[in-house]
């Protein structure tokens, strides 16, 4: 720092004061620049899993996260496949007959399932080929946009766009974040959903694909289960129809 006294005083400098603005100017446009760049100044959220499910070995079907909701296969048979040092469970494949084979994996409501009005994030690591998508999957659901409410993560359409969809207690207004990218390639893709107070966006592999506004006071709450791969197994189940693993809903932990 530089400053000013008599050349031959004894004791601190004295500040000067242009200087010093001059640094603090520097600092804030440093940090204005980043901000604007998108690099990570904030800090990223820790997570409280409230369901997690990795279909382990020995345990496919247990509830990793400690709380208990653990899966029940209801249907078709599950394929437990592998994937790289773990496994993934495969849904069955697309089917237009009269007898089509349906799964879903499915675990009682409770109210700790229920986010509220809280931030929170549910998603699913998933493979898809563009030869198998339909109209509309549903990956990961509680509730239904009939009645009550809902959270769901989706794939939207032939084109295989991963969507989020929430619908609050208050009324029958449904919001849907529709990413821009198909994920019906192949490959694994990680999707995730997150709900902010006032925001609702739509990440796949870790990138923001679409931020959608919301009413901060919207409330999911309902006695509905949990439900991974279809909405039920009826005819026009919305069947997912690709393998999925790493299916968790979370919030973030308090600072």
């Amino acid at each position: 720092m530089t400053g000013t006294r008599h050349p031959y005083a004894a004791g601190p400098l004295t500040p000067d004061v242009p200087s010093l603005r001059r640094v603090a100017a520097t600092a804030l446009s440093a940090v204005l620049l980043a901000i604007t760049a998108g690099s990570p100044i904030a800090v990223a959220p820790t997570w409280e899993y409230l369901a997690h499910y990795g279909f382990g070995d020995d345990h496919p079907w247990q509830d990793s996260s400690g709380r208990g909701h653990h899966l029940t296969p209801v249907g078709a048979p599950a394929r437990h496949i592998t994937r790289g040092a773990g496994h993934a469970v495969g849904f069955p494949a697309p089917c237009t007959g009269g007898h089509c084979p349906r799964l879903i994996l499915s675990t009682p409501g409770t109210p700790a399932l229920n986010p509220g009005t809280r931030p929170f994030g549910y998603g699913a690591t998933i493979r898809l080929a563009a030869t198998d998508t339909t109209d509309g999957q549903n990956i990961v659901q509680k509730g239904f946009s009939a009645e009550g409410s809902q959270y769901k993560l989706q794939i939207d359409g032939y084109a295989g766009h991963p969507s989020c969809v929430l619908r609050g207690t208050a009324g029958p207004t449904i919001h849907k974040a529709v990413a821009d990218v198909t994920v019906a390639d192949g490959r694994w893709h990680r999707l995730e959903c997150r709900r902010a107070p006032r925001t609702l966006t739509m990440l796949v592999d870790g990138v923001a694909r679409t931020v959608l506004p919301i009413p901060p006071a919207l409330r999911v709450d309902n006695a509905m289960p949990l439900i991974i791969g279809g909405k039920s197994t009826n005819p026009g189940n919305d069947q997912f129809h690709g393998e999925t693993d790493d299916i968790f809903v979370r919030v973030p932990t308090a600072p």
